[in-house]
């Protein structure tokens, strides 16, 4: 077996961000690589997401996810080559998804990580399609958003990682209409013309609630929501009755300051008889099975299709971070790392 290297570097959290998150509230430092001890492997990531949800973490707020420690590195979702094992089943060169990323070596119980196959997918699918994200979009459009063919379904920051794969497996299972918002005019022109949404809008070109009467003049059915705030408002105003609307995140209010008012319409859920239910994906991992059959298949048929912006070494993990919180990824945010 080569050497271990000596040391390798990893994300830490500064100081707990006011607003939006500066440079100076994260640090890259140089940490000892330590052998696996036993039922432990040590792991080389190759890949590592990051995520709005990641945010919310670094205030000192209690949470659905415990927040950032000061005396660790950072953490989230990565994919990696175990390059030392002391258990079984897991042996050198295996490929491996856990959840030690925003750092290029991890070591750890062998059991919180879950081998993957790099001849059924691209590694980096792991982290995104075939990841988590995948299967918040399937299990918030199938199980929580209750979707039955014939829905008019709109998604909110259906660029994203999320957004994108929810509206096309809500086309694939037969939406009567897929509507999608998004933050750029070339963005609302890949929802339409690749992901194969039946109508879009930037949310940038005018008030959210008329732009979505416009695209959506039957009503919707259900509502997929990333990004809260007006959004949440006009798809509360477009709904037909007993419309639902699986709240997934709120990116739009993630570094306000202040607190932000909730929708000034909410007394419509009444006489409308709406269902508003929030969602995290570790509340639906039996599903992960039938997802992992279902999109490989819409994967390989070329039914599915996805996006993924890519930043290029641990350097540049929290620029990558900040460009998820502005919209600047095309859906999923990977970092790969060049070590």
């Amino acid at each position: 077996m080569p050497a271990l290297p000596e040391s390798g570097r990893a994300w830490y959290l500064a100081a707990r961000p006011h607003g939006w998150p500066e440079p100076t509230d994260v640090a890259l430092r140089e940490v000892p690589v330590t052998e696996p001890g036993e039922g432990r492997i040590l792991v080389r990531n190759l890949h590592f997401s990051v995520d709005p949800y990641m945010r919310g973490r670094m205030n000192d707020a209690k949470s659905y996810m415990p927040p950032y420690q000061f005396d660790r590195p950072m953490d989230g979702a990565a994919v990696g080559e175990v390059i030392a094992s002391r258990a079984e089943g897991l042996a050198v060169g295996d490929h491996v998804v856990h959840g030690l990323g925003w750092r290029e070596y991890a070591e750890f119980p062998a059991e919180r990580a879950v081998k993957v196959d790099a001849s059924l997918a691209p590694l980096s699918a792991y982290l995104g399609v075939l990841g988590s994200t995948g299967l918040t979009a399937y299990a918030g459009l199938f199980e929580v958003g209750s979707f039955q063919p014939g829905d008019a379904v709109f998604v909110s920051g259906a660029a994203g990682a999320v957004g994108s794969q929810a509206g096309q497996l809500a086309r694939i299972k037969g939406a009567s209409r897929v509507i999608g918002s998004a933050g750029s005019d070339e963005k609302v022109a890949l929802l339409i013309e690749e992901y194969g949404f039946d109508a879009a809008f930037n949310y940038r070109n005018g008030p959210v609630r008329e732009q979505l009467k416009k695209a959506a003049p039957d009503g919707v059915d259900l509502y997929f929501d990333n990004v809260g705030g007006d959004h949440l408002e006009a798809a509360i105003s477009s709904f037909n009755r007993f419309g639902r609307a699986v709240l997934c995140g709120a990116i739009a209010q993630y570094n306000n300051t202040e607190p932000t008012p909730g929708p000034r319409n909410l007394a419509l859920a009444t006489g409308k008889r709406l269902r508003l239910q929030g969602m995290l994906v570790t509340d639906h991992q039996g599903l992960r099975p039938s997802f992992v059959e279902e999109v490989s298949g819409w994967l390989a048929s070329g039914e599915l299709k996805y996006h993924e912006t890519v930043a290029e070494g641990i350097e540049n993990g929290f620029d990558a971070f900040l460009g998820v919180l502005r919209g600047r990824n095309t859906g999923k945010m990977i970092v790969t790392l060049n070590s």
